[in-house]
């Protein structure tokens, strides 16, 4: 319908809707208002948006960086692991007798076995000898000397008897022992037995004496890295005494030698070691 100048006439064409009551969408329109969309809360999924934008991601799912996101289970930029030794999932390997390679992160020293700790050094052996002397010998070395003393002060006096009267020592006539100096003597001689069996004993078990202990040393096997047992560490104490011989060349040793060994040492297949623990 025109109007009389060609327009279109308005008025009539809006006669229709007069009529009409509203539709169920303005009806929805007015009781639901329409609210602006939150950028920050995500949608549901839906149809792919127009022009090949990507559809939301859905509830739950955390968003994806890439081919190989975070979001996707890949491995973070740069091509690092995503969990690194020692998370959840990888626990350390135990330390224990025995020093596998690689326990401790020590390299291979002087022919031992990988991840052995290096051996010890000359002035740490002889702080620990030192230390297991004055605990373990010092009172039965006392009581030894002070009853062998009382002896040899009888025996110097006999030979000054038979000096004077013109008789050689091979021919003058022993003293008589007193009671006392036989007593400490015998207390004396099994004190120091006590002693060495004892720590014979703590080295083949646990590699340590209390000296070696405060210092900071363990005694091991060089095969393996395992404890000596009893009887390698008592018959290595018995050894010493060869050490001991050419003017204690054989405890000097060690002062240049690479594994750090004494004599008695390389005889039994011994190493002492800067402890770990």
């Amino acid at each position: 319908m025109t109007s009389r100048g060609g327009a279109p006439d308005l008025a009539g064409a809006r006669e229709p809707l007069r009529g009409r009551g509203p539709g169920p969408d303005d009806v929805r329109a007015r009781i639901v208002p329409r609210c602006p969309r939150n950028p920050f809360v995500s949608q549901p999924p839906g149809p792919a948006g127009p022009y090949g934008a990507p559809s939301p991601q859905p509830y739950g799912q955390p968003p994806s960086y890439g081919p190989s996101g975070y979001g996707q289970g890949g491995p973070p930029p740069g091509g690092a692991p995503a969990h690194a030794p020692g998370g959840y999932g990888y626990p350390y390997p135990p330390a224990g007798y025995g020093y596998p390679a690689g326990a401790y992160g020590y390299p291979a020293a002087g022919g031992l076995p990988p991840g052995m700790p290096p051996p010890a050094g000359w002035g740490a052996r002889l702080g620990a000898m030192v230390l297991d002397g004055l605990m373990f010998h010092l009172v039965p070395t006392g009581l030894f000397l002070a009853g062998y003393g009382r002896f040899a002060a009888k025996q110097v006096d006999a030979w000054d008897a038979c000096d004077a009267r013109g008789i050689p020592h091979a021919q003058c006539a022993a003293p008589h022992v007193p009671t006392g100096s036989a007593v400490l003597i015998l207390v004396g001689a099994l004190l120091s037995l006590a002693a060495v069996l004892f720590l014979s004993y703590r080295e083949g078990r646990t590699g340590q004496t209390p000296g070696k202990r405060i210092v900071g040393v363990r005694l091991l096997r060089e095969a393996d890295g395992s404890a000596l047992g009893f009887g390698r560490a008592f018959g290595r104490r018995v050894l010493h005494g060869l050490d001991a011989l050419p003017c204690f060349l054989g405890f000097l040793w060690p002062l240049w030698d690479e594994k750090r060994q004494t004599w008695a040492d390389k005889m039994v297949h011994t190493v002492t070691i800067r402890d770990a623990s």
